[in-house]
């Protein structure tokens, strides 16, 4: 073995071959240079060779772009025509005759666009080979030159100039396959204008003497069977007529904790005054920063903790935030007794629960201090 201290030291990259005079005191062999191999010849093809060939190849890609207009007139159709109901059989296998309209429909106009371009990039475009030189990351202005110039020619090489339909045919294949795209977005409901969020997220199921019933039991709750630092789960009577997806969704917005404190360790503002029975107060949920359900409660502090993000609110002082991410205090139910001696509500909440939105109205909630 050689001793590697009589290697030279460079920090450049060896080019060009080995030669014994690069590495003196050591045995290495000679590598003969690799000549640059070239171009290959080229072979035309048949259709630069047959006029006839490159026509029907033309006219094969004009043929698979055209059929993608009547693919999405057709996607279109099925989603109006055909019923969601409907279903078709494949032996054991069972599948919902729009969707499978759909997705072929959709499915072949795309990849129609896909063939039709791969087939005109084989066939018609310049077929010439080329051999790239390395050169560096950073472009001269000759370069960018150059690379203006290939770009035009390569516009030049693509026929477009010479069978022009293939250009207007892609744009309005493409055009025409984003129409299914715009119509199934109908799927997505109709716009949140302000008439509908008052509907359906701003409003809950609470009303003026709907009852407040344990969230467990479902046994209407009374001002003498709520003991001072108790937190129970609630939901309005009503909730329990529902089934379904109409009821989770009702959930979701309705759901109460209802505390009791001492009426002097409290801070309650002048204009909540009768919102209260004896210490005992109603509050939303559902946390004010991503929606979770809240339900830690600090009986000594007043404080209720959600376990998402550790958002607290102090519910001994109208729900004000005072840790953690969320944005806007808790809501608060105004409640009352009714004439049987059951808490109910006086009404629905003064402001939309849970997390915020774009549309929401702020000027209405609680602040430390508001009156």
């Amino acid at each position: 073995m050689s001793d590697n201290s009589t290697l030279p030291l460079s920090s450049s990259v060896h080019q060009g071959p080995l030669a014994p005079e690069d590495y003196p005191g050591s045995e290495v062999d000679v590598l003969p240079p690799v000549d640059n191999p070239g171009v290959e010849e080229h072979v035309p093809r048949y259709t630069d060779a047959d006029p006839a060939a490159g026509d029907r190849a033309y006219r094969q890609v004009l043929f698979m772009l055209g059929l993608v207009p009547v693919l999405a007139i057709a996607f279109v159709v099925i989603y109006f025509a055909v019923d969601k109901e409907t279903t078709f059989s494949f032996g054991p296998l069972h599948t919902w005759a729009q969707h499978l309209g759909l997705g072929i429909t959709g499915g072949l106009a795309v990849l129609l666009i896909g063939l039709a371009c791969i087939h005109w990039a084989k066939q018609l475009m310049n077929d010439a080979e080329v051999v790239e030189e390395r050169h560096p990351s950073a472009s001269s202005d000759e370069d960018k030159a150059i690379v203006a110039q290939q770009f035009a020619d390569g516009v030049e090489d693509s026929a477009i100039g010479r069978r022009k339909l293939i250009g207007g045919a892609l744009a309005g294949a493409i055009g025409m396959v984003l129409v299914p795209a715009v119509v199934v977005l109908a799927d997505m409901g109709p716009h949140p204008g302000r008439g509908l969020r008052r509907a359906t997220i701003e409003t809950t199921l609470w009303a003026e003497g709907v009852r407040l019933v344990n969230d467990v039991n479902r046994e209407p709750l009374r001002p003498e069977g709520i003991e001072i630092g108790q937190l129970i789960n609630g939901q309005p009577e009503n909730l329990f007529d529902l089934h379904g997806t109409p009821f989770q969704q009702a959930k979701a917005k309705s759901s109460i904790v209802v505390v009791r404190m001492e009426p002097d360790r409290i801070k309650i503002p002048e204009s909540r005054k009768d919102w209260h029975v004896g210490g005992i107060l109603c509050y939303s949920k559902i946390c004010t920063h991503v929606g979770c359900p809240i339900g830690l409660w600090e009986r000594t502090t007043h404080h209720l903790l959600c376990p998402c993000h550790q958002s607290t609110f102090d519910l001994g002082n109208s729900g004000v935030v005072v840790f953690g991410p969320a944005a806007r205090s808790l809501p608060q139910l105004p409640i009352k007794v009714d004439a049987e001696g059951y808490l109910v509500a006086q009404g629905d909440f003064t402001v939309p629960v849970g997390p915020s939105y774009f549309e929401r109205d702020s000027r209405n909630d609680y602040k430390d201090g508001d009156n």
